[in-house]
């Protein structure tokens, strides 16, 4: 089984309520993440202790510049944005370098799975 891990102080909230279904991941991670996936969604830090929130299914992987995101995949990454600069500037947060909107991202569909 692999994992889907997220940072708890930017996305426990809104995994829990169910309001993010998408995640944005930096470079083409289409050998990491594929359509019709069983995944756990997990936070924590990287290489440290995780949490298993649920079950998902990977819906769909598509890889895209910053640029071409939807208006609806931004708001599915983090409902409180609505720019491709809050993307960018996430992601330069997360990745800890500089990051424009010519990037080229990963964009993770997904869907909890009741167990």
């Amino acid at each position: 089984m692999f994992a889907l891990n997220f940072y708890s102080d930017l996305y426990l909230d809104v995994l829990r309520a169910n309001r993010k279904t998408l995640s944005i991941r930096l470079g083409d991670k289409r050998f990491k993440y594929r359509e019709g996936e069983i995944v756990w969604v997990t936070i924590g830090q990287r290489f440290g202790r995780r949490q298993k929130l649920f079950a998902a299914v990977i819906d769909r992987v598509e890889v895209k510049t910053i640029s071409e995101l939807s208006r609806r995949e931004i708001e599915r990454e983090n409902p409180e944005f609505r720019s491709h600069e809050d993307v960018v500037a996430l992601l330069a947060r997360i990745y800890n370098e500089q990051i424009s909107t010519e990037h080229l991202v990963t964009v993770i569909h997904f869907s909890p799975v009741d167990e």
